[in-house]
This record gives C-alpha cells, structure tokens and sequence, in this order.
C-alpha cells in the first residue's frame, strides 16, 4: 500500500468517513523521496526509539518503522486511530497514543522503554499553527533526545536558522540555536501535499547538544533578556530592556559591563553577546 498516492489517500477516507481537519493543520505528504529523506536525515537504528508527533495516516511511520526497533506515535485526533490500525497493521513495533503532544509525558515513555539519550529520535510533520510551541516545549522541558527532525512551514525554518542581522533572527533562533545544531535537510513545495496547503515547507534536523552553546550563568535570566530585546525589536536595547522590566540604569550599567553599544537592537546581538549581556546582570 503506497500511502504517498493520493488514490490510497482518498480510498482511506472513503473507507473511514475521514476528513482532513483544517484546525489540526492536516495535509498528506504525496512525495515519498522526502520520507525516505527525512529518515535518512535521523539515522535511525534498531537501537531505537522514535517518537513520532502526528502521524496523520502514518505515511512517515511506516518508513520509521521499517528502521527503528520501536515507535510511538503520538496522534491528537481519535478520528485517525482505526486508519493508523489499518494502515500500520503489519508493523508489530508501532504503539498509537491518542494525545496533545503538549501534554503528553514524553520522560515517562522513554523510561517505559529505557532508552538512553542517544538512542531516542524525535520526528514528525508539524502543523504550521503549533510548530513554535512544540519546537519550545521540547527543548524548555529538556526531553531526553539525541535529535529531532521535523517538517514545518519554511517561513518559521528560516526563523529557527536565521543568523545575527537578518530580519528574520530573533527568539525563536536563539532558543533552538541555544540547545542544538541545526542542519537543513530538505525543500517540500506545497504542491507536494493532499490538499496542498498555502505555503511550503522545509525539514530540519535538530542535534541536541550534551551542553548548550554558551555557558551562561542564570539560563531563566537569559531568556528573558533575549524575550525582552526582541518584544520591540525597533527599539535600541536599552529601551527595549527597559520596556521589558528591566531598570533603565541597571540595563545602562550591563550594557557597559558587556562592551555592547546601548544604541544597538537585539537582532545584532549573537548568542555569545547576548550570553556576556546576561551574566553581565548577573553580576
């Protein structure tokens, strides 16, 4: 059963009364070479265990499935739980839990299965309108993966890769760049999914790293500098610190402290200044 066709598709939900709901931001991957790309791209062994969020009709499981000894795939919507029996009936590796990916406690699936860091991959096909929550929720709750590979809407990956200076640079690149390697792993028109959605996509692989990028004192105090300065991006990091909550003269004092100009923005700022900013507080 090709699960890439979009005659199997609209069998599938034919035979099951299934809809694509436009709230959970579902639409089928038609291209099987970005399946077997993404796969590739995780260097999955039988050593291990892939958590999977939102296998829709289980196009990417399936893959997974035939490389990893055991995957959990996590599916918000009950609607898809008798398609993913059907469709993944063959594989006796494949476990379905019917959860938010949000809540469900990923630390206690993996101690279920004890699997060391390393041997624990993260994938999935994101919907566009919660790829930043989870993206933040994974790395801010410090699940236990090696990597995570993911699909998502272009726009929000070049956010995550974006360098100092560029418009798209912000947050979003630090919080992932904090935590992990980022490494482009492939372009997914739009035309490339049933229905085909407004935007296109890219895959990328996300290396968590045993320790972050910059050692930094107070990791609470240095996102909120970094959530501050980019809360009003216009305005020089002396005001947009302040708007923030932060002292005027103490940002003043810091600034200085670090050897930054108060007149920059927060989008010239790289993770290591933005890690001297903050220790500079600290002090």
């Amino acid at each position: 059963m090709n699960l890439c066709d979009i005659g199997t598709i609209k069998y599938i939900q034919k035979a099951f009364g299934f809809k694509n709901a436009k709230s959970l931001g579902q639409n089928f991957l038609l291209d099987n070479s970005v399946i077997k790309e993404m796969a590739d791209a995780a260097e999955i062994s039988q050593e291990d265990l892939v958590i999977e969020i939102g296998p829709g009709i289980g196009v990417l499981t399936d893959e997974i499935a035939n490389r990893a000894g055991r995957v959990v795939a996590v599916e918000i919507d009950k609607n898809l739980l008798p398609v993913l029996k059907y469709t993944l009936g063959k594989h006796n590796n494949v476990e379905v839990v019917n959860e938010d990916i949000l809540k469900v406690d990923l630390e206690q699936i993996i101690r279920e299965y004890g699997k060391e860091k390393k041997n624990v991959k993260i994938m999935g096909n994101l919907p566009y309108y919660i790829t930043t929550p989870i993206i933040t929720e994974l790395l801010e709750r410090h699940v236990p993966a090696n990597s995570i590979t993911i699909m998502m809407q272009k726009e929000v990956a070049e956010r995550i890769i974006a360098d100092p200076g560029s418009k798209t640079y912000g947050a979003l690149s630090i919080a992932v760049q904090f935590y992990c390697h980022v490494e482009r792993v492939v372009d997914v028109l739009r035309d490339c999914f049933y229905p085909a959605p407004k935007v296109d996509s890219e895959v990328l692989k996300l290396t968590v790293k045993d320790k972050p990028s910059v050692e930094v004192k107070d990791q609470e105090l240095f996102f909120k500098l970094v959530k501050a300065g980019f809360s009003q991006r216009r305005k020089t990091l002396l005001n947009s610190l302040q708007s923030g909550g932060f002292n005027k003269e103490v940002v003043r004092r810091a600034l200085e402290s670090a050897g930054i100009d108060p007149t920059r923005r927060a989008e010239t700022l790289s993770l290591d200044e933005f890690a001297v900013l903050s220790d500079s507080f600290n002090s």
